[in-house]
């Protein structure tokens, strides 16, 4: 775990841990943060908790992350779609087999290289190849799959199989609402959990 300077602000680290967790964990607004805090008698404007999860929380999910350890053997994998800025996107997402979101990827498009790009962060951020990956009936997964050797290990389903990485998506979906669609693929990528 990589400490976190919080030098130069005029809180203590663990108001600012508080404001990222309140809005990273729960699909909060800014102004619904600041009124938390508010009411816990801290002082802050919503634009503070805004800078404050920009600067911090790419680093406290890179902690959380490693501390997680290394993810379950069974991944499943599943694509949807989301609007940014207008553009139609699909948004690639990988959960273990407790639900922990492994990776997230946005692309442009829904296809054998989106899909390959997608599962080769997968084994390079995990450092294992799993003994199952649980897709849908999508015909990119299985040609990745084949190109990286572990076709044996793919399991394409029911939908009732993949349901766990189908759960995945409702935190995206609320945050989209909440944020009244994304206005860039930063946003999707957030952590949802």
């Amino acid at each position: 775990m990589r400490p976190i300077s919080f030098k130069r602000h005029r809180f203590p680290p663990d108001t600012i841990r508080l404001a990222v967790w309140l809005y990273f964990r729960f699909t909060t607004s800014l102004r619904d943060v600041e009124e938390m805090l508010a009411e816990r008698g801290i002082d802050v404007t919503y634009e503070t908790v805004r800078c404050w999860a920009n600067k911090f929380g790419t680093a406290i999910a890179a902690n959380i992350r490693r501390r997680r350890g290394p993810a379950d053997s069974v991944w499943h994998l599943d694509e949807m779609v989301v609007r940014i800025n207008g553009k139609r996107m699909y948004m690639w997402r990988a959960v273990d087999k407790e639900g922990e979101v492994l990776d997230v990827l946005v692309q442009k498009r829904r296809n054998k290289k989106a899909a390959l790009k997608l599962l080769r962060k997968l084994l390079k951020n995990q450092g294992f190849v799993p003994d199952e990956i649980v897709t849908d009936g999508l015909a990119s997964y299985p040609a990745a799959m084949k190109v990286l050797g572990c076709q044996k290990r793919h399991k394409s389903g029911r939908l009732r199989d993949n349901n766990r990485v189908e759960n995945s998506h409702l935190p995206v979906r609320r945050r989209e609402r909440k944020m009244q669609r994304f206005k860039s693929q930063g946003q999707g990528r957030m952590p949802s959990r």
